[in-house]
């Protein structure tokens, strides 16, 4: 199934676990070139567009959904 996806150390297929899951690891890093490396490691792609930061899941880069500024 697609739509599950890991956060925590756990599956889920809540985008508020992930946002959390993402957020918190922000918190953990200087910059936010560190954050998206770190999130690769984790299987997520982040790119920065107009509406806020899209948030793709690797390897088919899927877009699961876009933390908003």
């Amino acid at each position: 199934m697609e739509s599950i996806m890991f956060a925590n150390n756990t599956l889920t297929e809540s985008f508020d676990d992930i946002r959390a899951f993402l957020l918190d690891e922000r918190r953990k890093v200087l910059s936010d070139a560190e954050w998206r490396f770190r999130m690769r490691g984790y299987g997520y792609n982040l790119r920065a567009t107009e509406k806020g930061i899209e948030i793709a899941r690797l390897p088919q880069n899927h877009v699961v959904g876009i933390l908003e500024p």
